[in-house]
């Protein structure tokens, strides 16, 4: 059992080295500690940290992970390197460093690393030079060709858009004017005149000719609209016997007379009583509200018909808008793009 251990433990071996004898102020150096132990045990490695002192004057800059470098039978070896420097001149007697295997401690031997100053001439001050100034990269066309062409890209898109900008501006618009007509409805047109020829007093003046003449003239002009046929070249009876097949016969009776005292006044003249021209007017009105049509559309939007040709240029129009706006938009972002990718370059 004695004779195990200590064959375990003879084949646990600790290097220890510094890859620079001697470093400037500030250099670094690296500190490497090799390990060879049996596979399977438990390696345990120095308790340091980063800004850690290794030995006073000497600090770690960083650890690197451990790393297995080799192989052989049932042995493993594993590196790990510490990068350090140090900001005083001397020469530094590095500790050993111990490891643990198995929860046993192992070191390997102690390391130097001398730090020196740089030598500075105060005698020939004028050798020293300022520090240079920043050196341009070289120019590589391969960089710079993909924006270039990208630029004429973007100008030709420019031309192109100025010229579809003239186009649409000579190219004036089709405009049409909606109009919204207003109807007056037959019926409210003929008692509008009634009414004027009750303002005017028609039916209390001397002149009954001027009186029946205007009411049969506003009732064949209501009758010639309401009845869709033409009341204004016909005769009295001619009206009366084309409404006889609209109307009730009270209605038509009372019609007739209307329009018989009216023939008689004009061509006769025949003198009425006052009573009887009001009683006309009242049946002229009777006959218009018993024969007018409700629910009349008394507006009427009239929108203009294109021609080919208007209905070709407002397409081209619409076109040319449509192209304007996808050149804007493509241009932007190419400039963008562009503009970015320079930035870099010259960053």
């Amino acid at each position: 059992m004695l004779c195990f251990n200590l064959t375990a433990k003879a084949q646990v071996t600790v290097e220890q080295m510094v890859d620079s004898i001697g470093i400037l102020i500030g250099e670094q150096a690296h500190l490497s500690l090799k390990v060879t132990f049996p596979q399977g045990s438990r390696l345990q490695w120095p308790n340091l940290k980063e800004r850690q002192y290794v030995t006073p004057g000497v600090e770690i800059v960083d650890i690197a992970k451990p790393d297995t470098i080799g192989k052989e039978g049932n042995s493993l070896q594993v590196e790990r390197v510490y990068t350090i420097t140090s900001f005083d001149e001397r020469l530094y007697a590095i500790p050993a460093l111990t490891v643990k295997v198995n929860g046993k401690p192992y070191q390997g031997a102690n390391s130097a690393l001398k730090v020196i100053t740089v030598s500075v001439d105060t005698l020939h001050p004028n050798q020293f030079y300022p520090p240079k100034d920043v050196q341009d990269n070289p120019f590589k066309w391969s960089e710079w060709a993909p924006f270039f062409w990208l630029s004429i890209l973007i100008v030709v898109l420019g031309l192109a858009g100025g010229y579809l900008y003239i186009r649409l501006r000579e190219n004036k618009p089709i405009i049409t004017k909606i109009r919204i007509v207003r109807h007056v409805p037959p019926h409210q047109r003929a008692l509008n005149a009634i009414e004027k020829i009750k303002a005017d007093h028609m039916q209390t003046s001397e002149n009954q000719k001027a009186y029946y003449t205007k009411l049969t003239n506003t009732l064949r002009m209501y009758i010639q609209e309401r009845f869709n046929f033409n009341a204004m070249e016909m005769t009295s009876d001619q009206i009366i016997e084309h409404l006889q097949q609209v109307g009730d016969q009270k209605m038509i009776d009372e019609l007739r007379e209307l329009f018989q005292t009216a023939d008689l006044v004009k061509f006769a003249k025949y003198s009425t009583l006052l009573n009887e021209n009001d009683l006309n007017l009242v049946n002229a009105v009777n006959f218009i509200d018993q024969t007018k049509q409700e629910g009349q559309n008394v507006e009427e939007r009239i929108v203009p018909q294109l021609s080919d040709d208007e209905i070709r240029e407002r397409h081209s129009r619409l076109t040319i808008k449509t192209l304007l706006y996808g050149i804007g938009i493509l241009m932007g972002a190419l400039l963008i793009y562009v503009i970015y990718n320079i930035y870099m370059l010259l960053g």
